[in-house]
């Protein structure tokens, strides 16, 4: 699966990079990006969870 994360809708809370730091990191804007052009198996869960939690719902799963 592919994520990415809408820097439209990013407030920087962190959560995403503080539960799945191994697909999330901060950007150049200082917004959370996706380090990864698909996300490993073992971590879709976790990023499915980090997209459920994020307040502005700014991460978008693509299957």
């Amino acid at each position: 699966m592919k994520v990415r994360v809408d820097q439209e809708l990013c407030i920087a809370c962190g959560l995403c990079i503080d539960n799945v730091p191994e697909v999330f990191e901060w950007g150049a804007e200082g917004t959370s990006v996706a380090k990864v052009d698909m996300v490993p198996g073992e971590l879709e869960q976790a990023v499915r969870e980090a997209a459920a939690d994020c307040p502005t719902e700014a991460i978008m799963v693509e299957e």
